[in-house]
Formats: C-alpha cells, structure tokens, sequence
C-alpha cells in the first residue's frame, strides 16, 4: 500500500467519475458489485471459493455458483460454521468468500471470527450483506449498524466499505488478491453508481472525489453519494466549498489522506450509516487527536437500533441524509471560524 490520495477533480472527475447530479443516475445495489467481482475473481484464481449461508440469491452468490459449482459449498444456516469451515480451507491454500448478512456474520460468529481468522492470521474473506439501516423492511434485527466497530478492533483484520456497486467490484477482485483476514461491507438497496470502470481503486488510499477548503467531509459506503449532493449545495448555497473523501478502507486507514484533509480544510464532518460511536468517524477523531486536532461533528445513527421501514427514508429519519450533512458542515464551519477568534 503507498500513502496518499487519489484526487479526481476537473477534468479527471469527467473521466472518472458518473455525473452524480444527473437526476436519473444509475441505481444499483451494492450487492450486485460483489457477485459480479466475485466471478472475475474466480476466473482469475480457482482457489477462490464461495461459502454460503442458505443465502446465495440475497448475497449475490447465486452468480458464482452457476460459473464456478465445483468452487461452491452451501452449508445452511450456521455461521458459525462458515467461519470454520473457511479457515480449515484457507490453512490449505484455499481463498474462502464467506457470506451472510452482516448482522449475523460478522454478528452472531464474531468469536469464531476473532479467534480462527484473526488470531490464527487465516486469509479468510467475510462478504457482509444487507449492512445498514438501509435493510429497509427487515428491521432492527438484520440492521447491522455496529459491524464496522465490532470489526476495527480486531488485530490483523482489514475492513473495506466501498461506495458504490462499481467500487465493490474492484474492492472484491482486489481483497480476493490481498492476503489476509478481511471484512468487506455492503448493502441490499438499489444505490447511485457514480464512479465508473476508470475510477482507480486501491485498498488503504482514500479518494478526494472533490477539491475544497473550507470544510473536509470524510465518508464511506453508500452515503459518499449523499456528501457530494451536500457540498455542492452548500458551494451555491452558503460558498462552502468542502473536500469530500471517499475514505473507503476503514482499516487500514489512509491517515495521510485524512491528517491533509483536516490541515487543507480546518474542520471535518464524518459520514457513515453506522453507530456514531466507535466506527469510520471515530477512527478518523483518533487519527486527528495524536496529529492535527480540528472541530469534528459526525453523522451516523445516534446509539439507536433500526427500525422497518422504507431505505431513502430511514436515512432521512436517523439524520443521515443530504439535509443533515449540510447541517453538520455548517457547524464545522462555524466552529472553525470561532476558534480563530
């Protein structure tokens, strides 16, 4: 991994990017991303395998299997199980995809997770399905909005949380390609595809999608899309002209990126469809504490459990929409200027 960030701004943005303002923007799950990377993956390597937990058409393993049925093993409902399987796999050279929804793995096999992937240093991949409220219908129960926490913590392992389908493509083939345990997170809902086959992609480098200096908002997943419609409202706005980073690996994080984003802008704002406490936001408050300390405020569900209910609206409900991020960059902003008093 080198340190930096890719920048895509002007002209590079027009090659690289989707026009994220157009009003009929390419939806699409990040789900779809995975099992399509998944495929390629298996094209390129046939120790690539598939695990799954009776889940295959929700986790988009459905398409692996009917291309590579010899690279298949579908064990039921027990995840605990699938992690189990997959490191006795992995010790034998095999590359182990494991899939479920991310509340109940990483979430229900998180011992078996701690101790045979990380502790034992296993090359075991998890795919999280259905991550976020977000889920819509399902409800609390299949929301996982702690799994970025409960996976940060645990030494050896490395958690990528891409933007977009496209993104989760490249994030598969790379992190099938990269040795070690891994916790890649994505979602059920049709979101915007905005970065395109030319969008470089590197496990560990953030993505500046866009140039500014009044305030840097740090974001991952599926809500990048909502930060940049946020700070080019807030440019015709207010004139906040905010950085956005696409700071798509949690662990490791790129903390070049993140301390130069904070220096350039002064004030950040953290976006993530997670627990405010203890994910992409606060890894990011660590960084900034021990190198560069600037005013932060955080978006991201407030120590509250999901509920049913429709994806564009429980983003709204739990503050986690276009609205509220420009909230918080008006604060971050305001906070900056107050401290230079």
């Amino acid at each position: 991994m080198h340190s930096g960030t890719n920048v895509l701004d002007g002209a590079a943005a027009a090659m690289h990017l989707a026009d994220y303002r157009a009003a009929d923007i390419k939806q699409v799950p990040t789900r779809n991303g995975f099992g399509e990377g998944l495929i390629e993956a298996g094209n390129r390597n046939r120790d690539v395998i598939g695990i799954c937990a009776d889940l295959s058409e929700s986790t988009r393993f459905e398409g692996f299997k009917k291309a590579h049925p010899s690279q298949y093993v579908e064990i039921g409902v027990a995840e605990q199980l699938l992690v189990a399987m997959a490191g006795g796999l992995a010790s034998v050279g095999k590359i182990p995809w494991i899939a479920s929804y991310a509340m109940f793995n990483p979430g229900r096999s998180w011992e078996q997770v701690r101790t045979i992937m990380a502790l034992n240093e296993t090359n075991v991949k998890i795919a999280g399905a259905h991550a976020g409220v977000s889920v819509g219908p399902d409800g609390a129960t299949h929301q996982a909005i702690e799994d970025i926490a409960i996976m940060r913590v645990i030494p050896h392992m490395t958690v990528v949380v891409p933007c977009d389908s496209e993104q989760t493509k490249k994030a598969t083939i790379a992190l099938s390609e990269r040795w070690g345990p891994t916790y890649l997170r994505f979602g059920r809902e049709k979101s915007a595809v905005f970065t395109t086959g030319k969008t470089p992609f590197e496990v560990g480098v953030a993505q500046t999608l866009r140039k500014g200096g009044d305030v840097a908002i740090v974001a991952c997943g599926i809500l990048v899309y909502n930060a940049l419609i946020a700070a080019d409202q807030l440019a015709r706005e207010d004139g906040i002209e905010c950085r956005v980073v696409n700071n798509h690996t949690i662990k490791p994080m790129d903390q070049p990126a993140i301390v130069d984003a904070a220096r350039a802008c002064g004030a950040v704002v953290t976006v993530e469809e997670h627990q405010k406490h203890a994910g992409m936001g606060s890894r990011v408050a660590e960084i900034l504490a021990q190198t560069f300390p600037v005013p932060i405020e955080f978006i991201g569900v407030e120590d509250r459990f999901g509920q049913s209910g429709d994806p564009v609206e429980l983003i709204e409900y739990y503050g986690m929409g276009v609205g509220a991020i420009k909230d918080a960059a008006r604060r971050a902003h305001k906070r900056k200027n107050a401290s230079k008093d």
